[in-house]
């Protein structure tokens, strides 16, 4: 038993979760010592142990409502995936669409969804279709240019190979251009993946009835800032999880990629 334990702490010691638990241990002691030090009030800034109080006593609604949020950022990242890489292909292919769809998407980049996000729930109600929407144009971006980059950073030398051996133009994106630009493809969805809980969170805030951000509308209006925090906190692990899926598929899909063989080495 006790040899278990110790090659359960070693594998723990060599694992890459070993800093950032060290790092997030030492915010929170630190984070306890000052408002113990400085007397902060609570509706200024909640200790810790009031925070993890929230976190075990409100922690069935908090997890019906981060199923909620969880539920509109996957199906806003799920959409901005199904939408921005065709379209960033075009882009990629076709000088004639990237003239005139490109300008566009910075464009509607350039506009705060905070501000366009009531019109949403104007037209599509309080539903999880005004979360959604509000995710999908957070997230569609990051995968856009990504997916363009990609695409267009292939060393023409490979696409000049495959033309002198007469290698047709589907055999050549199955077999050097989709590879090629996974990697920067995989980048775009990371980013995504992350901006899509705080598209589900604006939509939440600004017409519906559900959700983490309704939660933290409700707790800022009565000044419970340890349950604001501990929304927060449900929030972060969300994107975390989220983020580590999105960081799993990549290992699955592209182990060959120089990164992941770069860090499986040993030191």
């Amino acid at each position: 038993m006790i040899d278990t334990l110790k090659a359960m702490g070693r594998r723990f010691a060599r694992s890459q979760a070993i800093k950032p638990t060290l790092l997030m241990i030492a915010i929170f002691g630190l984070w306890e010592i000052a408002t113990t030090v400085f007397k902060l009030p609570t509706y200024l800034v909640p200790s810790p142990q009031q925070v993890i109080g929230q976190l075990v006593e409100q922690w069935p609604r908090l997890l019906s409502e981060g199923m909620i949020t969880t539920g509109a950022a996957v199906a806003g990242f799920a959409m901005s995936v199904v939408v921005g890489v065709p379209v960033a292909m075009l882009i990629a292919y076709s000088r004639t669409v990237e003239g005139y769809i490109y300008p566009l998407l910075v464009f509607t980049q350039s506009i705060p969804k905070i501000a366009v996000a009531p019109l949403f729930v104007v037209w599509f109600g309080f539903g999880i279709v005004p979360k959604i929407i509000c995710a999908f144009l957070l997230a569609v971006f990051p995968i856009v240019v990504s997916t363009v980059t990609g695409f267009k950073s292939i060393e023409p030398e490979l696409l000049d190979l495959a033309r002198s051996m007469r290698v047709g133009n589907l055999k050549t994106f199955w077999y050097i251009s989709l590879p090629h630009s996974l990697p920067h493809i995989f980048a775009g969805f990371k980013v995504s993946i992350t901006l899509v809980v705080v598209g589900a969170v604006v939509g939440e805030f600004v017409g519906s009835n559900s959700g983490l951000g309704y939660l933290l509308q409700i707790a800022n209006g009565n000044f419970d800032l340890p349950l604001m925090f501990a929304a927060l906190v449900v929030l972060s692990a969300i994107g975390m999880v989220l983020f580590a899926i999105v960081d799993l598929v990549e290992r699955l899909m592209i182990p060959w990629h120089p990164s992941y063989r770069a860090s499986q080495a040993p030191n």
